[in-house]
């Protein structure tokens, strides 16, 4: 799924005249059951020499759901927090 929960990003290259230079492009496909059928179909056309299908991760609305901030809030809880008068001290404690 991308971030807006539809589908799937596809990378189409094509070689251009020199090496270095590829052209891109993107496809967005909303189907994930579509995917393989995209990519197959990609790698057939002329002058394709490489096919990559990247999934982002799904959007997160409510960002209170991420364990991320779950793990936040526990050091919270459990006092893994240091706190600084002024950024100054956060300085001098850092060595900066």
């Amino acid at each position: 799924m991308d971030i807006w929960g539809n589908g799937c990003n596809f990378a189409c290259e094509r070689n251009l005249k020199t090496s270095n230079d590829m052209a891109t492009i993107v496809l967005q496909v909303p189907d994930e059951s579509l995917v393989a059928k995209v990519k197959q179909a990609c790698k057939m056309l002329t002058g394709v020499t490489s096919v990559k299908v990247q999934k982002t991760s799904q959007r997160v609305d409510d960002i209170t759901k991420t364990a991320h901030y779950k793990a936040a809030m526990d050091d919270v809880k459990n006092g893994r927090v240091t706190t600084y008068a002024s950024l100054e001290d956060f300085y001098k404690e850092m060595g900066l």
